[in-house]
């Protein structure tokens, strides 16, 4: 489990369900097993520090930007060290290393979609927002950016032919009635 994994749970997870709860205030308690760097006793994942960086200014999008990170624990110093400063640099608005291609290229693996399908399944119950990010949640960041930007497209092609319909029969000049006499 690494970058690609955890990218995924947070677009059509975590996000959509942060999203429409709508909090005042979003408490993260970081721990960092999961940074790159634990050996497998200790966590074994790979998420990278950058990734740590780009799920906290994610974040920062919910809840007017009060967040707060609570570090409670990990166990490689270097790889706390990492996720935190990446974390803090989010925080104060720095701009962020961006996340490699191939990262963003990767899709998550076949057994965390097969979670996160599940995880939507029984979310979905209460959350109605992660109904819309089910059929994606195999995609890799850039296919689902992709996908987003079709989305958006289709629905304003939609709105305008719409609008132009709308108009079009606004324009044509009305039948009279014949008036009884």
């Amino acid at each position: 489990m690494g970058d690609p994994e955890y990218l995924a749970a947070f677009r059509t997870v975590v996000m959509p369900i942060a999203q429409e709860f709508s909090p005042d205030v979003v408490l993260v308690s970081a721990g960092f097993d999961a940074a790159d760097g634990h050996p497998p006793p200790l966590g074994g994942y790979k998420v990278s520090a950058k990734c740590f960086g780009y799920m906290t200014r994610q974040l920062m999008n919910v809840a007017g930007g009060a967040l707060v990170l609570a570090l409670e624990g990990g166990h490689d110093l270097t790889a706390i060290c990492d996720a935190s400063e990446a974390c803090v640099s989010a925080l104060l608005g720095n701009e962020l290393e961006p996340l490699p291609e191939e990262i963003l290229q990767q899709k998550p693996s076949t057994n965390a979609v097969h979670s996160l399908e599940s995880v939507i399944k029984v979310q979905s119950r209460y959350w109605s927002s992660v109904r819309r990010y089910a059929p994606t949640v195999g995609y890799s960041v850039l296919e689902a950016q992709r996908h987003d930007v079709e989305e958006v497209e289709t629905v304003t092609a939609l709105a305008s032919l719409s609008v132009m319909a709308e108009k079009k029969r606004q324009e044509e000049p009305m039948e009279e009635e014949p008036m009884n006499q």
